[in-house]
């Protein structure tokens, strides 16, 4: 009867129903876009406000990540072990909570604790939301609804640099930052009622043995609607046995080594080039073309727009060119695009450089938003989220150490070998690929059901 459901949910034509998961559920990307970009840009206030050293205040940027590791990898073993549903209502929660307490933060310390909670609750979103869209969405139309989940992150960052343009700028400088994270917690609080009405991932409670929930989840799909009264538990009696978080990675790491693999390879890469860009920019690049802070909201602003238009080129073509030429085509397009960053450089003219950074953010706005909804496919159900979390607590390494790198390396050699460095970053994403390319499963139009049970030791 399984095989049945899940033939069931791949069959479904698209319909109203989906388009409310891929909103209520890209909202969460949405949110941690608007914290980066927001803190980015507030970064030289706290300096002032606190009387902050260059030490300190980077703290304020990579605590947010050691946040975000903790966040993946704890809440994607539970929402393998309690269900899709409760952790992206619970995950919501936690960073609304924290970030309109970050608000109303007192100090240096303070927002530290404050920023790291939050950072919990958006993790935590990272591998709930990309179970749980993988999941719901037909095999036919996976990778387009993933990549536009994602591309909510662009999104977000285009409104924090509006936030950051009208309404930070334009407030006094102990009061402005206030209120962006205060805007933060509204959005979180107003997203809460759309996810209220979505229901458990049938595909979880089918690994959890309760076909009678599922079936009934199923049905409400195909009629376009969630089914608000099915139970957030399985039927007593029928879950499966506990697991621990150990038990989970053991498992990954023993059966599904080179999936593990590629998903952590993938992730870092996307991560320590992206966030690495980005660091960089803001340290080294702009300070060298005479980019002033006041200008540089519209510089993301511009910059934010090219992401955007990377990310519907992937979810356009990540299903109809699939994953194995998609994925490995812009992370190698993204090495190329720090290149371009070099001979912009060497103009001297902010221009050049803006065209460079826009064209250099849209392949790698690509880059991840092709990765997450490949390796968010490649782990069995009852595994998923935790390999997702895996995953994704890997890359964050990436993204706390590059920009370290990045920084001693241009120091000693200067920015070119920086930038030729940065490329070699996203070069591990495309190398990662290649056995994938020729051994793996191709997920355009592949039921997640066939992708596991394909090879199921790689």
């Amino acid at each position: 009867m399984h095989h049945n459901l899940a033939e069931r949910l791949d069959r479904v034509r698209w319909n109203r129903f989906h388009a409310t998961v891929t909103i209520a559920l890209g909202i969460g990307w949405l949110l941690d876009a608007f914290e980066v970009t927001i803190v980015n840009n507030v970064i030289g206030v706290f300096k002032d406000l606190w009387h902050l050293s260059n030490t300190q205040a980077s703290w304020i940027l990579s605590i947010w990540f050691v946040g975000l590791m903790i966040g993946a990898y704890g809440f994607g073993f539970l929402a393998d072990r309690f269900g899709r549903r409760r952790l992206f209502l619970l995950t919501l929660l936690i960073y609304g909570v924290f970030t309109l307490l970050t608000a109303f933060a007192w100090n240096y310390q303070s927002l530290l604790v404050l920023r790291l909670l939050t950072a919990i609750g958006v993790g935590a979103e990272y591998s709930a939301i990309n179970a749980a869209i993988s999941e719901f969405i037909p095999a036919r139309n996976r990778g387009k609804a993933n990549a536009t989940v994602m591309n909510f992150w662009p999104v977000g960052a285009i409104l924090a640099a509006l936030v950051s343009l009208y309404v930070v700028n334009l407030l006094p400088p102990d009061i402005g930052w206030r209120v962006a994270f205060g805007f933060g917690a509204l959005v979180a609080s107003s997203t809460a009622f759309m996810r209220k009405s979505i229901p458990e991932s049938p595909r979880w409670l089918i690994s959890q043995c309760d076909l009678t929930g599922a079936e009934r989840v199923v049905s409400g799909i195909e009629q376009g609607r969630g089914d608000w009264g099915t139970h957030d538990r399985p039927a007593a009696g029928k879950r499966r046995a506990p697991f621990s978080v150990w038990e989970q990675t053991r498992t990954l790491i023993t059966r599904y080594p080179g999936r593990v693999t590629l998903g952590c390879l993938l992730d870092f890469s996307e991560a320590a080039g992206y966030y690495g860009l980005f660091a960089f920019l803001a340290l080294f690049i702009l300070p060298a073309v005479h980019v002033s802070s006041q200008f540089a909201p519209f510089f993301y602003l511009i910059g934010n727009i090219g992401a955007l238009i990377g990310g519907l080129i992937v979810a356009l073509v990540l299903d109809r060119a699939g994953r194995k030429l998609t994925v490995p085509v812009f992370y190698t397009l993204a090495a190329i695009g720090a290149l371009l960053l070099v001979a912009s450089i060497q103009t001297h003219s902010w221009v050049w450089v803006l065209a460079a950074f826009t064209l250099a953010n849209l392949f790698a706005t690509g880059s991840w938003i092709s990765a997450y909804p490949t390796f968010s496919e490649l782990f069995p159900t009852h595994l998923r989220s935790t390999g997702i979390g895996i995953s994704v607590a890997v890359g964050r390494i990436g993204a706390f150490a590059a920009p370290l790198v990045l920084t001693v390396v241009a120091d000693a050699y200067g920015m070119v070998a920086a930038l030729v460095l940065l490329a070699s970053f996203w070069l591990i994403g495309a190398v990662a690929m290649i056995p994938w390319m020729i051994y793996g499963v191709e997920g355009k139009g592949c039921s997640l059901e066939t992708m596991v049970a394909t090879d199921p030791v790689s």
